[in-house]
Order: structure tokens, then sequence, then C-alpha cells
């Protein structure tokens, strides 16, 4: 499942968020979300989170 909706992703939940500097790499991330700074409904590029680490990145992916 990709990170596009805000809906999909709640605190407390594992996710892969690529960070800004790691863009170009596509180099992932992995953590739990702490909290939810993106505040539209959608975004294009993956709602950006903060992880518990405070890794702030953009959901790529959301791990079962």
């Amino acid at each position: 499942m990709n990170g596009e909706k805000r809906a999909d992703i709640k605190p407390g939940i594992k996710v892969r968020v690529v960070q800004k500097q790691d863009q170009r790499s596509g180099k992932l991330t992995e953590g739990v979300v702490q909290r939810i700074l993106t505040k539209s409904p959608t975004h294009p590029h993956g709602i950006k989170v903060m992880l518990e680490s405070g890794i702030v990145g953009r959901v790529k992916e959301i791990l079962k």
C-alpha cells in the first residue's frame, strides 16, 4: 500500500519513508509513525510524517 492517503496512516503503524536528502536515490527508511505532518487528505508524493526516531519523511510504503 502506498502512502498517498492520510486516512490510511495512523500514529503507531510501521512505514517506510523517503527523507528529503534521499529523494534522488530513493533510499527508504523504516520506522513507526509518531505524528502526521501533512494536513491535506491526500498528497501525490506521500503523506509527510515524523517517525518515533525523529526522522521526517514522506510515506512510500505502509507495512503490515
